[in-house]
């Protein structure tokens, strides 16, 4: 069964029976969807409501529903948290968009030490802007009804410190003792994934992350690109404590 297009609007408009799209979303379901009266549609906050809906009629940029059932999501637990080292070209946006198909819930961009981009005055703006906007498209196409969170650029030092706050802290390392999947997931609380740049973590960085608590664990005997390495260690933890 095909599952219903999904549209955001903001959370007051939730609360209504009757609801309007118009604006950028409007025209999306009227002119590139072709939302016809009698269709079902999802209509979303971000923030985890979401209202099954049906179209009561179309005009032009503007869509009308009547809310059928509108249910809230609980808060996710544990929180997966990934910290995605900034990446060369569109390699980082390409991670964004597939950490949040995944399903995780926050992204921290990091400034690594290796990370050849810097996120600089203006250029560190778009490029923010650019990573924030690929969650939202990538969450809408994945039907979320709870959007993936992209904060503010880290430093080391910031990343150390939301180690540790975590229930499990992970750096994913190449040459790690241990394996991601032998490591026991928490029922509660944050698990935060930290993703180095292409050429790896410096010592003085891994060194930081484990006196902040953090494990060092590998993902296999292949060595992934900082685009795929989140989005791997990602389904291994959702796996086991979503489905």
């Amino acid at each position: 069964m095909t599952s219903a297009p999904v549209f955001v609007v903001a959370p007051e408009q939730l609360l209504t029976e009757r609801v309007v799209l118009d604006g950028p979303e409007g025209h999306h379901a009227a002119q590139v969807r072709r939302i016809r009266t009698g269709e079902h549609v999802d209509l979303v906050d971000g923030v985890g409501t979401r209202a099954q809906c049906v179209v009561t009629s179309v005009e032009h940029d503007r869509v009308d529903l009547r809310v059928k059932r509108r249910d809230v999501e609980a808060d996710a637990r544990p929180r997966v948290v990934v910290v995605q080292a900034l990446a060369k070209r569109d390699r980082g946006e390409r991670a964004v968009e597939l950490l949040t198909e995944v399903g995780v819930d926050e992204v921290v961009p990091w400034a690594a030490s290796r990370s050849v981009v810097r996120w600089e005055g203006a250029r560190g703006t778009r490029a923010l802007e650019r990573w924030r906007s690929t969650a939202h498209e990538s969450s809408k196409q994945a039907r979320r009804a709870r959007f993936t969170v992209v904060e503010p650029a880290a430093s080391t030092d910031e990343v150390a410190i939301r180690l540790s706050g975590a229930s499990l802290g992970v750096v994913l390392t190449g040459d790690a003792p241990r394996r991601l999947s032998d490591l026991p997931v928490p029922v509660d609380g944050e698990v935060v994934l930290v993703v180095g740049p292409e050429g790896d973590l410096t010592d003085q960085e891994l060194a930081a992350f484990e006196a902040a608590g953090a494990l060092a664990a590998g993902l296999g005997p292949t060595v992934l690109r900082t685009s795929t390495a989140g989005v791997v260690a990602a389904a291994v933890v959702l796996s086991r404590c979503r489905w």
